[in-house]
């Protein structure tokens, strides 16, 4: 049998060492820059932005019955934050607030770093 043949043949397959795998060296000089240049490419890319203001669940029934002026009541408080998702994680809580007639949410909380990467998982 050749070098680079494959072999179906249980026996021969078990019969194989593993060979250890070999790595240059990693050089580690200027790897901060490099990294900070490294993640600019990543600065323009769009992500979903959410705040919930709460949720609740509801029958079909009830569903139907809406109209114009119904009220549907939530699982949060008056005043409690909202949550800040971004690509449907937490990573902040805040307070509603009016910015040029719009609404806006001003930060009270944020989730640290390490919290979101274990959110990841």
């Amino acid at each position: 049998m050749k070098m680079n043949e494959k072999t179906n043949d249980p026996q021969q397959q078990a019969t194989k060492e593993p060979e250890e795998a070999k790595f240059d060296e990693l050089n580690t000089e200027g790897a901060g820059e490099q990294t900070a240049r490294d993640i600019n490419f990543l600065l323009d890319v769009p992500l979903e932005v959410t705040v919930e203001l709460g949720r609740t669940k509801m029958l079909i029934q009830e569903l139907i019955q809406l109209a114009q002026g119904s009220v549907i009541e939530l699982d949060k408080l008056a005043g409690e934050p909202m949550e800040i998702l971004v690509n449907n994680k937490l990573i902040a809580k805040g307070e509603v607030v009016v910015v040029n007639e719009k609404f806006g949410v001003r930060l009270t909380d944020t989730i640290s770093p390490v919290e979101r990467i274990r959110q990841l998982k």
